[in-house]
């Protein structure tokens, strides 16, 4: 997914940095015949038809070995870099509230979880990954680098969020239902949370109980790999699991981004979205699809742009343009009758 060429180029970038206009990118890229087979349609299909395909191409299942075995052989953990530029970018996550909780949506091997748990003490992070050898990854490199409590405010679970949904724990239907009945208030039946309490899942699941739901759903570099007909479910699943008033903090692959480029026609497998040859898949976001998808689950937004930035490798002396898409959304505050 390039995320050393990523880390390499945040490491020295600030995220809002403008070094060129996406509009200009894109007049560019669609004058290039040598890009005219990124802007084609994809072969006519009806959408039921799409679906199938595409699960055809990739089932639920494939998409955890393909991931397993991506993990597997990036198994060193220095294959990605810590973003250590997160909480700069969503600085709500190091001033909230004591005992706030975050759902790492796709957390690949900890290089989100890292510079979360590491920027604010209190705060308590479950982290989710369709690949058990992500997760593995994960929890070894959190222990590794001896962050603070960090083995009590971190808990990890196997699960597809776009295929099979969240597990009840996170939030039960009675608690989603209570939503519904009161305004900016904690669940009557949530654990009560001092600044060393961070309840655990499989405890909390086989309790019965749940947390009462999260304060922020993260997904970084994750709703691209979803194939693009689970994406409005998977997102839906994400607004479910959210207090009234919660985050979603979005960033990921945007339109014409180099790496999107470097894909040859025969591993498209839909309109802006690819198959690598080791089975993992990447989609490219354009600002109006990002809209669409979260406001139209009920998201609200509140920041939603591209950013640019142009870097130079140092080996071949080659410019490489990296287009990301930041985002952050909100789930409306519930409002009493």
């Amino acid at each position: 997914m390039d995320s050393r060429e990523e880390g390499q180029i945040m490491a020295a970038a600030n995220y809002y940095s403008k070094d060129f206009e996406w509009d200009q990118l894109r007049q560019e890229i669609e004058k290039d015949s040598c890009f005219a087979h990124h802007l084609l349609p994809f072969p006519n299909q009806n959408t039921q038809n799409q679906e199938t395909h595409l699960s055809s191409l990739c089932s639920q299942q494939e998409d955890s070995e393909a991931w397993n075995k991506f993990h597997t052989r990036h198994s060193t953990g220095k294959f990605f870099k810590e973003r250590r530029y997160l909480l700069k970018e969503f600085p709500e996550l190091a001033s909230c509230k004591e005992c706030s909780t975050v759902l790492e949506v796709g957390c690949g091997n900890g290089s989100t979880a890292l510079p979360i748990l590491r920027g604010n003490t209190s705060i308590s992070l479950y982290a989710c990954d369709c690949s058990k050898e992500a997760l593995e990854r994960a929890k070894e490199n959190i222990e590794a680098a001896n962050i603070n409590l960090a083995k009590e405010r971190f808990s990890t679970f196997q699960c597809d969020f776009s295929a099979s949904g969240f597990p009840n724990w996170l939030i039960c239907t009675s608690c989603r239902e209570s939503f519904f009945q009161k305004q900016n208030m904690c669940f009557t039946d949530a654990r009560s949370c001092s600044k060393q309490d961070f309840p655990d899942p499989p405890i909390s699941a086989k309790n019965n109980s749940c947390i009462g739901g999260v304060d922020f759903v993260t997904l970084i570099f994750t709703l691209s790999a979803v194939p693009l007909h689970r994406m409005s479910r998977a997102i839906t699943e994400c607004f479910s699991v959210l207090k009234p008033g919660g985050l979603l903090l979005f960033r990921d692959y945007g339109l014409y981004d180099m790496t999107m480029l470097r894909f040859e026609p025969e591993q498209r497998v839909g309109y802006r979205e690819y198959m690598r040859s080791d089975g993992t898949r990447s989609y490219f976001f354009c600002l109006d699809n990002v809209r669409d998808l979260f406001c139209g689950t009920g998201f609200s937004e509140l920041e939603l742009e591209y950013c640019c930035v142009q870097s130079v490798n140092r080996r071949n002396g080659k410019i490489m343009r990296r287009v990301w898409i930041h985002g952050k959304f909100q789930k409306p505050h519930v409002h009493l009758g």
